[in-house]
């Protein structure tokens, strides 16, 4: 592919844009997959094979993906929307090009897959792949995500089991039910979905007669935040941290 098409691809911006970069000298490439140094190239039409290959856009380095896979610490006040209200956009923690992807459809950059409250923290996953996020977001695949829940008041063991049990919200007959509930403390509990209504989690604490103090997601199917990825922070999933989530979800 050629190097023009290469950046406009990763998202730096129209293609007369990304030749212009190449052309003054903004962009270099590294000439085979195990090299340390990258070199200069001003040709906006050189050609080079995409598996593995890596470059560099003013003084930091990129490598090509076809569809982009992150992670994000989503830190509290941060709002999981490109028009946030009262909030900053998490996609603001994001660089540009990752926001500037372009996609299929009038979408642009990654998206959110699901969200999380402006007050919620935790790992927030985030991909231009299509598929992949209409196959996770998707009540039908049940996709197991698990949070860390502070609670105001000391639990109690009949409201675990309620939470087990299945529990009536207002907008739904039909109970609700965790898949896992495992008592941490007396104010903390880890709580394990496969839905994802509105607010479900502070909802089902207070259908038991308790409140939400604090609420963290760690986990989405087998995939766990890492513990060294502070708030605000992202990083690429690699192909071992999604075959985590496929394989739990069977996406």
């Amino acid at each position: 592919m050629e190097l023009q098409s290469i950046l406009y691809s990763q998202g730096f911006g129209t293609r007369r844009v990304c030749a212009g970069l190449i052309q003054q000298g903004q962009v270099m490439v590294y000439p085979h997959p195990g090299a340390e140094q990258a070199l200069p190239c001003t040709d906006a039409a050189a050609n080079f094979e995409l598996q593995d290959f890596r470059f560099r856009v003013q003084g930091t380095d990129w490598r090509y993906a076809e569809k982009a896979y992150l992670m994000l610490h989503k830190p509290a006040g941060t709002e999981c929307s490109h028009k946030p209200g009262a909030y900053p956009s998490v996609y603001t923690l994001l660089p540009a090009p990752l926001r500037q992807r372009p996609q299929k459809g009038g979408l642009q950059g990654v998206q959110a897959v699901g969200r999380l409250d402006q007050d919620t923290t935790g790992l927030l996953l985030l991909t231009d792949d299509g598929q992949f996020l209409h196959k996770m977001n998707s009540p039908r695949h049940h996709v197991p995500k698990t949070y860390a829940v502070t609670v105001k008041h000391p639990l109690q063991a009949r409201q675990i089991q309620a939470l087990l049990g299945g529990v009536v919200l207002d907008d739904d007959p039909t109970p609700v039910r965790a898949q896992a509930c495992d008592q941490v403390s007396d104010m903390q509990l880890n709580l394990t979905l496969t839905q994802g209504k509105y607010h479900q989690v502070k909802r089902m604490i207070a259908a038991v007669g308790n409140r939400v103090e604090a609420l963290h997601r760690f986990q989405i199917g087998l995939l766990t935040l890492p513990k060294n990825l502070a708030p605000g922070q992202w990083q690429w999933l690699d192909p071992s941290d999604l075959q985590l989530v496929k394989t739990a979800t069977q996406v």
